[in-house]
């Protein structure tokens, strides 16, 4: 009787927290509606002002020889800026969508279980055991759910974001260049073909930003090699680009883990180098990356100029899109812990450790 006494506390313990949540979900919902609503008519109002551009640009094309080089350029940027700014906020708006979508099926969810619970008491004393409770407790799948979705909203918002300034940027070029080839060829050709051979340099340096795009989203290599081999191909991508030295130290054998923990590790390393760079203006970084037993450690160091980290991880909870935030959510989703070590002037130290699962793939040696 003691014990089922004690189970009947902690279930009133959940219906109590679980009422909070829901007033709490539903507070988020009402406000997420008006955000969403203005949002969809921000669109909409943008929308309309991409049109007026667009007509412009038609216009510009069938007349284009009275426009001169400097017009047609921002008349081309302009163009692309606005179908991009209008991609963003639609993407925004399905984001917002989601969002709530995602949120109302937690509610229901809440609901679900408040109405079991009120039911549960008149199951435990007549079978005298509490064999059900344990079904009520099991709320964190969907607290894994909402942080999955949410990063790869957050995910997608980043993909936008650099693919209008980088290769959607660079076909803007692309197509001016062309289109002053195409001017220049009944007028000069000499001029044509020096216009030309510009446009074959260019070609081929948006062929290589693509490709380290695709590289960044998603590397084919760490399907087929694993995580090791990923690691320092992006290293190297990594030290050309960005002139900061960085050290590889690996310990025990090299081995395939898990699909989704090797993902895990590879974005957590690329995360901490670009903060290294962007944030932490560093010179050098290493990196350790221990293999051994059943749980992988990575540590991250720079010489970078640092930060107060209670202030950074505050902010991070604030805001999930800052990349600290993002790296604790891959973290604890695979039942692991990071920890960020670092002082003004001093640098930063990121230290990492994930279970790499029962399962291991085979060595790749």
């Amino acid at each position: 009787m003691a014990e089922d006494s004690s189970i009947l506390v902690q279930l009133r313990d959940i219906a109590t927290e679980s009422q909070a949540e829901y007033e709490k979900l539903q507070r988020e919902l009402s406000e997420l509606t008006v955000l969403l609503r203005q949002t969809i008519a921000e669109s909409e109002k943008m929308a309309q002002r991409n049109n007026q551009v667009m007509q412009k640009l038609r216009e510009m094309e069938m007349s284009i020889d009275t426009y001169s080089r400097a017009d047609i350029r921002s008349i081309y940027a302009t163009a692309q800026e606005s179908q991009m700014r209008l991609f963003m906020m639609r993407e925004q708006v399905e984001q917002l969508k989601a969002k709530r979508a995602n949120l109302e099926r937690y509610a229901q969810h809440l609901v679900r279980l408040l109405g079991v619970i009120g039911h549960l008491p008149q199951q435990i004393d007549s079978a005298g055991n509490g064999r059900d409770v344990a079904l009520l407790q099991d709320t964190a799948p969907q607290q894994a759910i909402i942080k999955i979705i949410q990063a790869q909203e957050d995910e997608r918002l980043r993909i936008s974001r650099q693919m209008h300034d980088g290769p959607a940027q660079a076909l803007t070029n692309l197509v001016l260049q062309a289109e002053i080839c195409e001017r220049l060829f009944d007028r000069d050709p000499t001029q044509a073909r020096a216009e030309l051979s510009n446009l074959k340099k260019m070609v081929n340096m948006v062929f290589q930003q693509t490709k380290g795009f695709i590289f960044d989203l998603r590397p084919m290599i760490l399907d087929d090699l694993g995580l090791l081999p990923t690691v320092r191909r992006y290293i190297q991508a990594f030290q050309d680009a960005s002139g900061i030295q960085v050290d590889l130290q690996v310990a025990g054998r090299e081995r395939r883990l898990r699909p989704h923990v090797e993902v895990a590790l590879f974005r957590i390393i690329q995360e901490a180098l670009t903060n290294a760079n962007n944030s932490g203006h560093a010179t050098r970084v290493k990196v350790n990356l221990d293999l051994e037993g059943d749980t992988i450690m990575v540590m991250v160091e720079d010489d970078g100029i640092g930060f107060n980290v209670d202030e950074a991880l505050a902010k991070a909870r604030e805001r999930r899109s800052l990349g600290m935030a993002m790296m604790m959510e891959r973290v604890e989703m695979l039942g692991g812990k990071i920890e960020w070590q670092s002082q003004l002037g001093q640098g930063t130290r990121v230290r990492l450790e994930i279970p790499a699962g029962a399962n291991v793939e085979r060595s790749t040696t």
